[in-house]
């Protein structure tokens, strides 16, 4: 006996043997259909606030609700786009997020950081100083950071600079998803012409009189870029030079800018 069975002939308006009007059978997947259930990692537009892994608290509260993960990106690359990084700017941005994440059994890892850190500013910021680890890796920070992220022993791993390829960002990319942890990467704002596979691209400037941060979202997974936000940073003394960067780091000698 075979399986297979000749196709019925329909009149206009007949419906075939054992379907109803009201019971349709099933509606057969359209390539791309096929093509997201294959691959469940690919992002659907729909299904945003149902797919993302809830975020790291960034601090601000306008910041998260611009952000679908509701905060940092909790295993990723970030990217902080400022006109100079070897200023410094920006650590203040990320600094409530550390505290938290410091808090647990993890570490905090500065890849080359542009200044020596500032201990008592940093603690007066919340994190903690015995989970902090500074590597100065120079050509191999890249490698350095990636080891960081791969080992899952690191709550984030931040750095600085450097001239960086599409491959080399897609590594970093892998090893934040890989070890678990947000991956801050400080670069220069012309990066922004270019393509990234980083989840989230943020341009920063700082607020006149240096009393907060005005973010630009460039790019977010899961969400709208262009949104404008002005943060401002506590009125506090230590919250202001957070804003300005300087008490939280001194030069680092062998490094320009």
């Amino acid at each position: 006996m075979s399986i297979l069975q000749s196709p019925q002939r329909l009149e206009a308006g007949e419906i075939p043997q054992g379907q109803s009007p009201s019971a349709p059978g099933p509606r057969s997947s359209t390539p791309i259909e096929s093509l997201l259930d294959r691959h469940p990692g690919l992002w659907r537009g729909r299904a945003v606030g149902s797919t993302l892994p809830a975020g790291v608290p960034t601090g601000f509260a306008a910041l998260d609700r611009e952000l679908p993960w509701g905060g940092w990106p909790p295993a990723g690359l970030i990217e902080l786009l400022v006109d100079d990084p070897g200023e410094g700017l920006g650590l203040g941005l990320v600094l409530p997020a550390l505290a938290n994440l410091g808090a647990a059994a993890r570490w905090l890892l500065l890849v080359d950081p542009p200044w020596h850190p500032f201990a008592p500013a940093l603690a007066a910021g919340g994190v903690v100083l015995e989970r902090l680890v500074v590597a100065r890796a120079g050509e191999a920070a890249a490698w350095a950071a990636e080891q960081g992220l791969r080992s899952g022993a690191c709550a984030a791993v931040l750095l600085w600079g450097g001239r960086w390829s599409a491959a080399a960002l897609r590594r970093l990319q892998l090893a934040a998803e890989t070890g678990g942890a947000p991956a801050f990467l400080f670069r220069d704002s012309a990066a922004a012409r270019h393509p990234s596979p980083a989840p989230l691209r943020l341009g920063l400037g700082t607020l006149p009189g240096e009393a907060g941060y005005r973010v630009k979202v460039i790019k977010q997974r899961g969400g709208r870029p262009g949104a404008l936000l002005n943060l401002a940073v506590p009125g506090d003394p230590v919250g202001r030079a957070s804003a300005r960067q300087r008490p939280l780091g001194r030069p680092h000698s062998s490094r320009s800018g």
